[in-house]
């Protein structure tokens, strides 16, 4: 009896000790790596000689879509959209709702990209795709290519495909104010392809379709287009390369910014933009003014002062042949303060310029106000110049491994509106050695007779420095800091020193662009050869 109460109390407490053991959340098992999978759909996938207006997909687990707008491709495109469901919610179904009249004897392609996720992992249902027919055979051809872009290194993504039949209907204001017959999106890939398409002819064309209604609008798309009729079924595959169109020239209504300072904007090629204050109708006897671009900004930067105090001005404006008249009623009263600031902070290199800048335009400047010493404290021989309206340069000859300091002392700067720096301005600089910078030595393949110019550009595509080559062809960068650099080559078919854009009305391609196949590296003290070919 004894032995089988302990047997019995044993039991009991290796029980409890598994029961113990067991305590916790369950593991759950291996992590759901699997996408949904369609298991039914009504009516069937590639049905012929389609006629509803209704399509329920089915899957064997809850899904949600996932940034629809962005990837959902219907080709040929629906004038109104089809309504989709679910939104926002889980489900194991999938409502199409089409409210258009479809075309006859055409297949139509819902393509869902990365729409399609499973509710719980996320999982990716890729391409996935919905196709019928409201003929009665499914169109099997297809075109593919690939996208590049005309200036940068970096290709946009989700950028439209268009195809466009070849007929008499079609003009060259079609893709201004028409949707295409067939569309697909490059996502994020630079490849492409369109599917189920007929036999026949087609314009080609791609657009970075700002406003995703596959219409091009020059002032916010960027376009590429293959310049003859494309026949299908073919075996070529289409390079496109994209680029901005330089728009027409339009100025903006002027703006105030602070009393004597406005800026007027515009678009498109300011190289004659000239604004003209009209004294008379402004009721002043005369006006003096400075007037500048911002090109980053697209902008002209107008300052004034007059003779006596007044409530408008008016301009004239023109740019080639291009003439309007703006009046801009004034309000502000405060005129904005005299700014100084050095264009160079802490290491100042070789290759670089030291530049005042002041944010008001400069008048005049006092040269005797200035200084510049070394760490020995010695006077250094320097030279003043007046660059642009805003730009003071600071030039003398820079030595090795050395301590600059400049001092600008009260009044030695004077604006527009005759304000002087206040205060002393101070700034401190060096030098490194030669020896820690590197050199690009670059020898050129290109053909007789062709200009190029030759950019060298940091990773992010920053301009560091350019050379224009007419009939030599080697180019040295000098006294590069060490870092990972880029090669741009611009074939300049025009010899006007610059990258010209292409036009799609004009059907002008922009002129060709050749990066360097691979990342140019600089160390210091070291000096790189390449030959790159530029034909």
């Amino acid at each position: 009896m004894k032995f089988l109460k302990y047997v019995i109390v044993f039991t009991l407490v290796l029980l409890i000790m598994l029961s113990c053991a067991r305590r916790g959340a369950p593991s759950g098992g291996p992590k759901d790596e699997d996408a949904p999978i369609t298991i039914k759909t009504i009516p069937e996938f590639k049905t012929v000689n389609f006629n509803e207006n209704e399509i329920t997909i089915y899957f064997d687990e809850y899904i949600k879509l996932n940034e629809l707008n962005k990837n959902l491709i219907i080709s040929p495109p629906l004038k109104y959209p089809a309504d989709i469901t679910p939104l926002g919610i889980p489900s194991k179904r999938l409502t199409i709702k089409i409210k258009d009249t479809l075309l006859k004897n055409t297949t139509y392609t819902f393509n869902f990209g990365e729409s399609i996720v499973d509710n719980n992992e996320g999982n990716i249902l890729k391409g996935f795709q919905y196709i019928f027919s409201t003929g009665n055979y499914i169109d099997s051809l297809s075109v593919k290519g690939s996208l590049s872009n005309a200036f940068s290194k970096e290709v946009d993504k989700y950028v439209s495909i268009l195809l466009y039949e070849a007929n008499e209907s079609f003009n060259d204001s079609t893709i201004y104010k028409e949707k295409p017959l067939y569309v697909t999106n490059t996502l994020d890939s630079i490849g492409w392809e369109i599917n189920n398409l007929k036999k026949g002819k087609y314009h080609l064309i791609a657009i970075k379709d700002a406003n995703n209604d596959f219409l091009f609008n020059p002032k916010t798309d960027k376009i590429a287009f293959i310049d003859s009729v494309i026949s299908i079924p073919t075996e070529k595959e289409f390079k496109l390369n994209l680029f901005k169109e330089e728009l027409k020239f339009k100025s903006h209504k002027p703006v105030e910014i602070a009393k004597g300072h406005l800026i007027f904007g515009f678009e498109g090629n300011a190289k004659a933009f000239k604004v003209k204050e009209d004294v008379k109708k402004s009721g002043i006897n005369f006006i003096t003014s400075k007037q500048f671009f911002e090109k980053k900004y697209d902008t002209l930067n107008y300052y004034f002062s007059s003779d006596k105090a007044i409530d408008s001005l008016f301009f004239d404006i023109e740019n080639s042949d291009y003439k309007t008249t703006e009046i801009i009623k004034l309000r502000n009263k405060i005129t904005d303060s005299l700014i100084v600031k050095s264009s160079i902070r802490g290491t100042l290199h070789f290759n670089d310029t030291v530049k005042i800048i002041t944010n008001n335009p400069l008048s005049k400047f006092d040269k005797k106000m200035f200084s510049l010493f070394n760490k020995d404290t010695l006077a250094v021989e320097f030279t003043l110049k007046h660059n642009e309206n805003r730009n003071l340069l600071m030039l003398f000859d820079k030595k090795e491994s050395e301590q600059y300091k400049i001092k600008i002392l009260p009044n030695g700067i004077t604006d527009f509106f005759n304000q002087q720096n206040k205060d002393t301005i101070s700034y401190n600089l060096r030098t490194k050695k030669k020896e820690n910078y590197g050199t690009i030595s670059l020898t050129v393949n290109k053909n007789k007779g062709v200009s190029i110019i030759v950019e060298l550009l940091d990773l992010k595509e920053k301009l560091i420095d350019r050379q224009y080559l007419k009939t030599e062809n080697k180019v040295n960068f000098d006294l590069l800091s060490p870092k990972k650099y880029l090669v741009r080559i611009i074939i300049d078919a025009n010899k006007n020193s610059k990258w010209d854009t292409g036009n799609y009305f004009k059907k002008n391609q922009p002129e060709k662009v050749i990066y360097f196949s691979k990342e140019i590296e600089v160390k210091e003290n070291w000096f790189v050869n390449e030959t790159i070919e530029a034909r």
